[in-house]
C-alpha cells in the first residue's frame, strides 16, 4: 500500500481514535477525581484491568493474531466464510462465558496472586473490595471477546473504523456513571466507600464494555457476513494450532504485567504504612501508561490495522520483500507522531499531568507525570516492535515471535525487582516504567533479527537514519521550552490550574511549529508527506461524519 492508500484507510479509525482516547482520558480523570490514586484507586484498578489480563491470557492475544488471516483465506471458501467465522465466532464465546464463570468463583485467588499485599493484615477491607470489584468486572471478558471478533469480521471486510468508534459509547456510559458518583460522594475512601457504590461503579463499567460489543452486531450485518450459532470444529484446526503459540506469547506477557502490578500495589501498601506519600501504586502507573499510549494509539494501531489484511495477502502470495517495505514504510510514518510525543513526555510528563488530573494533590499528579516521563523513554521502541510483531502475523508465524517477548519480559522482570529492591518507595513505580522502556529497547533488536527468516535482513539503518533527524527536531524544537520550564520552575511551583493549562498550551503552540520546520529543513520527506495526507484524509473523514458516504466498508 502507498502512504496515500494507507492514511485513506487508516484517516476514519485515527478520528475515531482520537474521539475515543480524549473520552478515555476523560473517564481516567473522573476515575482519579472519584477514588483518588492510593489503596481505594487500586482495588478497583487492579480488579478492572483482570478481565483484560484473562482475556487476553486466554484468548484475546490468539484472536488477534489469527483472526484476520485466516478470515482473508476463508473468504475464497465456497460459502465466502459465513460457515468459519460463525463456527469461530460461536466456539470462542462458549469458552469466554466458562472463563466468567471460573473467574468469579475463584476472585479471591485471584486477587490474591495479582494483588498479595492486600492480603496482609490491616488491609482486610481492601482486600475485600478488590474481590467484590473483580466479581462486578469479571463479566466484561466475554463482551470484550465479542467485541474482538465482530470487529476482526468488519475488519477483514474492509470495514475499519467501526473498531475505532465502539469504545466512544463504552467511555461516554463510564462517564456518566463516575459522574453521578462525584456528584452523590465527592470523597470516598476504602473506609467509607458503600456496597452500593461498590456495585454501581462496578457494573457500571462493566455496562460500558456491554454497550460497546452489541454497537458492532448491525455493522457485522451490513458488511455481508452473516454469523449464526454454529458449534464445530470444522476448519478451526489450523487456527487453533496457531493460537497454541499466540498463547504462550500472551502467557510470557501477562506474567510479566502481572509483576508489575504486584511490585506496584506492594509499593502502595508500602507507602501507606510508612506514611510517606499516597499515590504511590498501580492506579499512578496505569494512568501515565494510559497517556503514554495516546500517540501510539492514534497512529500506530490505525496503520497497522489497515496494513495487516494487504500484508497478509502479500505473505501468502510470496512476495516478502514487498512486505518489510511496508513494515519499514509504517515505521517511518508511525516515527512523524511518536518521536516527537516520546521526547515531550520525557520534558514535560509532570506538567502534562498536572494539567489533566484534579481532584488530587500536586505531589500525586507530579508523580504520575515522572512515570509517564519514564514510560515516554521506551515509547518509539515499544511501538516498533508492535508493528513488526504484526510481520510475523501477516506470514502466520506465532512460534518465532515468542522468542522476542520472552527475552524483553525477562530484561523487564528482572529490572522491576531490581528496582524494588534499591529504590525508596517513592521511586519503585517509576521504576517499572524505566524497566519497561529499557526492555523494548533491548527486545527491538531481537524482533528485527527474529524477523529476516520472513522478510530478508530488516537493518536497524533502515529507519534509524529518518528517526535520528526526528528525534533531532524534537529537542531542538523542545529544550528551550524545557530549560524556561525549568527556570521558571513550573513543575514544583504554586502554580493555579490555570496557570499550569497556560503553560502547556504554551508548549503545546510552540514545539509543533518549531518541529514542523526544523524536520522539514533536515529533509524528512515523511513530515511533509503525511502533513498533506493527514489534511486530506481527514477531510474525507469529516465529510463521511457528515453523511457523505453510507458504504460500510469505507
Amino acid at each position: 500500500m502507498k502512504p496515500a492508500e494507507i492514511f485513506h484507510a487508516s484517516s476514519v479509525m485515527a478520528l475515531g481514535t482520537i474521539l475515543s482516547r480524549v473520552t478515555g482520558f476523560i473517564r481516567s480523570i473522573l476515575a482519579v477525581a472519584v477514588l483518588g490514586t492510593a489503596l481505594l484507586a487500586d482495588t478497583y484498578n487492579v480488579a478492572n484491568t483482570l478481565p483484560f489480563i484473562l482475556y487476553n491470557l486466554l484468548v484475546g492475544g490468539a484472536l488477534t493474531a489469527i483472526f484476520v488471516p485466516q478470515l482473508v483465506r476463508s473468504f475464497d471458501d465456497e460459502d465466502g466464510g459465513h460457515a468459519f467465522a460463525s463456527r469461530l465466532i460461536t466456539t470462542i464465546s462458549v469458552i469466554l462465558l466458562a472463563l466468567v464463570a471460573i473467574g468469579t468463583i475463584l476472585a479471591p485467588l485471584l486477587v490474591r496472586i495479582y494483588a498479595p499485599e492486600f492480603s496482609n493484615s490491616g488491609f482486610e477491607n481492601e482486600f475485600r473490595l478488590a474481590v467484590a470489584f473483580t466479581r462486578y468486572c469479571l463479566p466484561q471478558i466475554f463482551f470484550l471477546g465479542l467485541f474482538t471478533m465482530l470487529g476482526q469480521v468488519a475488519n477483514a471486510r474492509g470495514s475499519f473504523a467501526p473498531l475505532m468508534w465502539a469504545p466512544i459509547a463504552n467511555n461516554v456510559v463510564v462517564i456518566a456513571i463516575f459522574s453521578g458518583v462525584l456528584l452523590q460522594a465527592p470523597h470516598l475512601a476504602s473506609g467509607t466507600i458503600t456496597s452500593s457504590q461498590t456495585q454501581v461503579l462496578g457494573w457500571g463499567t462493566t455496562l460500558g464494555v456491554v454497550v460497546q460489543a452489541l454497537i458492532l452486531i448491525p455493522v457485522v450485518k451490513r458488511s455481508g457476513i452473516h454469523i449464526r450459532p454454529k458449534l464445530g470444529w470444522q476448519g478451526l484446526g489450523k487456527s487453533f494450532s496457531l493460537a497454541g503459540w499466540t498463547l504462550v506469547y500472551v502467557l510470557i506477557s501477562q506474567l510479566g504485567y502481572l509483576v508489575t502490578v504486584n511490585i506496584s500495589t506492594s509499593a502502595a501498601v508500602r507507602s501507606a504504612k510508612e506514611g510517606v506519600l499516597t499515590g504511590v501504586g498501580y492506579t499512578p502507573f496505569s494512568n501515565a501508561y494510559l497517556i503514554m499510549m495516546l500517540p501510539y494509539s492514534i497512529v500506530t494501531i490505525s496503520i497497522i490495522t489497515a496494513l495487516l489484511p494487504h500484508m497478509s495477502r502479500l505473505a501468502i502470495d510470496g512476495k516478502r520483500d514487498e512486505v518489510r517495505d511496508q513494515l519499514v514504510r509504517a515505521i517511518k510514518m508511525v516515527g512523524v507522531i511518536t518521536i516527537p510525543s516520546s521526547v515531550a513526555f520525557i520534558f514535560f510528563g509532570p506538567i502534562i499531568t498536572k494539567v489533566l488530573f484534579f481532584g488530587i494533590s500536586n505531589d500525586d499528579s507530579t508523580y504520575i507525570g515522572y512515570v509517564l516521563s519514564a514510560l515516554g523513554i521506551g515509547l518509539v521502541f515499544f511501538s516498533i516492535n508492535l508493528i513488526l510483531i504484526r510481520g510475523f502475523n501477516a506470514f502466520e508465524d506465532t512460534r518465532t515471535q515468542v522468542l522476542s517477548i520472552l527475552i524483553i519480559n525477562i530484561i523487564a522482570v528482572a529490572l522491576s525487582y531490581l528496582f524494588l529492591e534499591t529504590l525508596k518507595t517513592r521511586w519503585i513505580t517509576v521504576g517499572l516504567g524505566a524497566a519497561f522502556s529499557i526492555s523494548y529497547i533491548a527486545g527491538l533488536f531481537v524482533t528485527l533479527a527474529l524477523l529476516k527468516r520472513h522478510t530478508g535482513v530488516m537493518r536497524f539503518s533502515d529507519f534509524s537514519g529518518q528517526h535520528f533527524r526526528l528525534f533531532a527536531a524534537s529537542v531542538f524544537s523542545m529544550a528551550p521550552l524545557y530549560l524556561l520550564s525549568s527556570y521558571l520552575d513550573w513543575v514544583n511551583g504554586d502554580s493555579s490550574k490555570l496557570e499550569h493549562l497556560g503553560q502547556l498550551f504554551l508548549i503545546m503552540l510552540i514545539a509543533p511549529i518549531g518541529y514542523f520546520f526544523i524536520a522539514r529543513a533536515m529533509g524528512v520527506i515523511e513530515i511533509s508527506v503525511t502533513s498533506e495526507l493527514v489534511k486530506t484524509q481527514f477531510a474525507r473523514a469529516t465529510n463521511k461524519l457528515r453523511g457523505s458516504s453510507s458504504n460500510p466498508r469505507e
